[in-house]
């Protein structure tokens, strides 16, 4: 098997005395998709932050595209990870083409007198199809809703060819529809980019795409379960992992969240 995309070794995190992350591995090789899972405060930000290269562990090694963190330029690294942030803005008035070429410099803006190749050009459309944009090509980003919006910063986040997607919370604040639209192109663009390894942050197993193959559960700052998606996210695993008994259901390939105990009418 080829070198791991990110090795997260015994990785412990403490900030102002207090542990955030306590003895966290993790291995993630190309073409995996794996979710990582947690109530608010369980480290999964902080752990996100370190496979972006923003952040470096207390004790423990973190290897990413092949690189260790405190042994590399971390800025030169992060040009080989898309990282998708739902807070991005746009640096002026610029169309969801204008956006996705952004992708190309890693800058909020399009340089003054630099110039998209043909090739670079002919990604960003490309891009824009996959996410399903097309239509909205040259529409202004203030008036993109909040689905398209997310929808172009993954397509920005892959004009670089990473072979690491970091996705954090995409499906927040979503409707519906946006929700649905959202998961149906990630699963879409995974089946496309098949050496391409992700991580997708969530609360929620209804956000997560049909295509993820692993999962990590965090709590208060500990591994709870991680490994193949049908071992993890189970009835007792998930449970546990948010402390409140649940059952969970799939069908078709998605995960849906009932109480423990079946409602009485």
């Amino acid at each position: 098997m080829a070198d791991p995309v990110l090795n997260v070794n015994d990785v412990t995190v403490v900030r102002s005395g207090n542990p955030i992350l306590q003895r966290v591995s993790l291995t993630v090789h190309a073409g995996e998709h794996w979710a990582l899972l947690g109530p608010n405060g369980a480290g999964k930000t902080t752990l996100l932050r370190m496979l972006g290269a923003f952040e470096h562990p207390t004790r423990g090694s973190v290897e990413v595209l092949g690189e260790r963190l405190g042994r590399v330029d971390m800025r030169a690294l992060r040009a080989g990870i898309g990282h998708v942030d739902p807070r991005h803005i746009p640096s002026g008035p610029m169309t969801v083409h204008d956006v996705v070429i952004t992708g190309a410099t890693n800058t909020a803006g399009l340089i003054p007198r630099w110039q998209p190749t043909p090739a670079q050009l002919a990604e960003a459309d490309r891009l824009i199809d996959l996410l399903g944009l097309s239509h909205r090509r040259d529409a202004d980003w203030q008036i993109l809703s909040q689905g398209q919006r997310g929808r172009t910063l993954i397509a920005r986040a892959l004009m670089p060819n990473p072979r690491l997607l970091l996705l954090d919370e995409p499906a927040t604040g979503l409707d519906l529809a946006g929700r649905e639209q959202l998961l149906e192109r990630i699963d879409l663009l995974q089946r496309a980019h098949t050496d391409l390894a992700s991580v997708l942050v969530t609360h929620h197993l209804e956000e997560l795409p049909p295509g993820t193959t692993h999962a990590m559960l965090l709590r208060d700052g500990r591994t709870v379960a991680a490994g193949p998606v049908g071992e993890v996210i189970t009835t007792a695993h998930i449970s546990a992992c948010f402390d409140h008994p649940v059952r969970i259901l799939r069908d078709e390939g998605r995960w849906s969240v009932r109480p423990a105990q079946p409602q009485l009418n």
